[in-house]
C-alpha cells in the first residue's frame, strides 16, 4: 500500500490482486454459498480502495482499514437489497460474539510483532499489556523481580515501536 502510495503502480496492482481472492472469500462467507453480489461487492470495495487511498494513515496498519471499507460496502449491500437477518432466540449469543474481523485482524498484527522478540519478552508484553496483569503479579509469576519485568517490558515496547516505524518506511 505505501509504495502504491508512493507512485509503485506495480505494488499497487500487486495489492489489489492480493485483496481480491481475500475479499471474495471475506464476501461469500457473510453472503452464503453460491451469492452472486459477492463478485459486485469484491469490484465495488477494490473501487472504494482506490478512490479513497489518499485517507489511508500511513502510520497505521493497512488491514483494519480494508477491513472497514469492507465492512461498510456490505451493510449499504445489505441495506440496498433490504436484508434483515433473523437469528432464533437460542442462538443468540453468537450476536455478542467478542471476535470480529478486525479484532482478528489486531491479534494477527500483534502476534506477527510479538513473534520479533524473544519467548520471554514476548510473554512478559502478553501478561502485562494484553492480560493487564500488574508487575507485581507478573514478576510473582515469572520468579523475577519487578524492576527486572519494567524494565524487560520496556525495552520489549521500545523495540516493537522501532519494528513498526521500520514497517512504515
Amino acid at each position: 500500500m505505501l509504495r502504491g502510495l508512493d507512485g509503485d503502480r506495480a505494488a499497487y496492482g500487486e495489492l489489489l490482486g492480493l485483496l481480491t481472492p481475500f475479499l471474495r472469500g471475506h464476501f461469500r462467507k457473510r453472503l452464503g454459498p453460491g451469492a452472486a453480489d459477492a463478485e459486485d461487492l469484491v469490484q465495488e470495495t477494490l473501487l472504494a480502495i482506490h478512490l479513497k487511498r489518499d485517507t489511508y494513515d500511513r502510520g497505521q496498519p493497512v488491514s483494519p482499514w480494508i477491513y472497514g471499507i469492507a465492512r461498510y460496502k456490505l451493510l449499504d449491500h445489505f441495506r440496498r437489497v433490504g436484508a434483515r437477518r433473523a437469528v432464533p432466540l437460542e442462538d443468540a449469543g453468537a450476536l455478542f460474539a467478542v471476535e470480529t474481523a478486525d479484532e482478528g485482524v489486531a491479534l494477527r498484527d500483534v502476534s506477527r510483532l510479538l513473534s520479533k522478540l524473544t519467548g520471554r519478552q514476548a510473554q512478559l508484553v502478553r501478561d502485562v499489556k494484553l492480560a493487564g496483569l500488574s508487575m507485581e503479579e507478573t514478576a510473582a509469576r515469572h520468579d523475577m523481580s519487578t524492576t527486572a519485568v519494567k524494565v524487560a517490558v520496556h525495552r520489549s515496547m521500545q523495540r516493537l515501536m522501532r519494528e513498526v516505524g521500520d514497517e512504515h518506511r
